[in-house]
This record gives C-alpha cells, structure tokens and sequence, in this order.
C-alpha cells in the first residue's frame, strides 16, 4: 500500500528551508541525473544528525507522526516548477514498501532509526523477466542512498523496534504525481519476503 501525499510546506522549520535552498541551488545547475542525486545527497547528509527535540530540529512534531496502517508521507515541500520535491518518510516498526522503482532520481537519507534495503535487478530471457536480488543494505541514521533510473528497483522497510523516519528528494513534483512510485514488481509466491 502506497500512502497518500499530504503537502505540509507550510509549516518548515528554519533547517529543512535552508536544506531546500541549499538543494534547489544543486537541481538548478541542470546536471546528469545520476550527479544530482549525488550532490543532493551530499547536501541532505550534514542535516540527518540535526537534534529532534532542539530548536535546530530538521522536521516539526506533525512531520514526524507515523500511520498504523503504512508508511506515512509528509510532502514537506514541491518546487514550482516541478524540479524537485521533498518528503518526510515516517516508518513504524515493520512498515514496508512494496518492490518498487522511481519515476526520477532520488536521495534518501535516514534521520531516525534505522531502514533495511532490499535491491533488485531485472533480468530478461527476452521472453520473461524475473527480478534478482543484488544486495542487503543496513542504513542506520545519518546514512544517505542517491540512484537515478534505470537501475533502482528496491524494497525498503523499518528494521528497528522503535520509529524510523527518512528523508527524501525525489527529481519530481510528488504533491502532483501522489507518489515517486513508477511501477510495483511482484515476486513469485515462494521468493516473497
């Protein structure tokens, strides 16, 4: 189950607009995808470790508030011109996506808790195509991933007992799109997770 987009651009704390500020300067020098996502993500880094509770907190009390259904999304800010979005990310314990790639670049960084990332490859026969997993990835907080397309096809879940939330900049308008989701892959029944 994909969570509905909620936009709540209108109460950012001083960090997340000055990380905003510091990512539109990255996405406005109109580079290759895969170098964005890169740049981006060195940006977002230096702000995960930023103190929950203190007044240079990255995300407000609502933007850190889960759903006991899925996953929840807080679409924390859309640029206007559709270049760029972010998105707070609130894991409760054993959320998970489904396998899933992306309609643009992304960077996810972890700012608390802790996310486990299951990653896939297509394979094709040229008749059939069946996903392969490729890696186990642990991302405790302060850890950034950036990926581009093709070549992002993953499935990423709470693998901690307490709350998780990351970070995400998508090179997309999600307030529009509703998600960053381009299509779900579905396992045969004896390799589900």
């Amino acid at each position: 189950m994909t969570p509905p987009a909620t936009v709540d651009s209108d109460r950012l704390t001083e960090r997340m607009t000055a990380l905003i500020s510091e990512i539109r300067a990255v996405v406005d020098r109109g580079l290759p995808p895969e170098l964005t996502a890169y740049l981006v993500g060195e940006r977002l880094a230096p702000h995960l470790h930023a103190d929950p509770d203190g007044p240079d907190a990255l995300l407000t009390p609502a933007q850190c508030e889960g759903d006991p259904q899925c996953y929840r999304q807080h679409v924390l800010h859309a640029e206007e011109d559709g270049g760029f979005s972010v998105v707070a990310l609130v894991w409760l314990p054993g959320q998970r996506t489904p396998i899933h790639d992306h309609v643009s670049w992304c960077v996810a960084g972890v700012h608390r808790g802790q996310e486990s990332e299951t990653r896939y490859r297509l394979v094709s026969d040229g008749r059939t195509a069946r996903l392969v997993e490729t890696e186990h990835v642990a991302g405790p907080a302060g850890t950034v991933a950036a990926f581009a397309p093709p070549g992002d096809i993953h499935l990423v879940r709470n693998s901690c007992s307490t709350t998780a939330i990351s970070i995400h900049v998508y090179g997309a308008d999600v307030s529009r799109l509703g998600t960053s989701i381009r299509r779900v892959y579905r396992l045969p029944a004896d390799q589900e997770q």
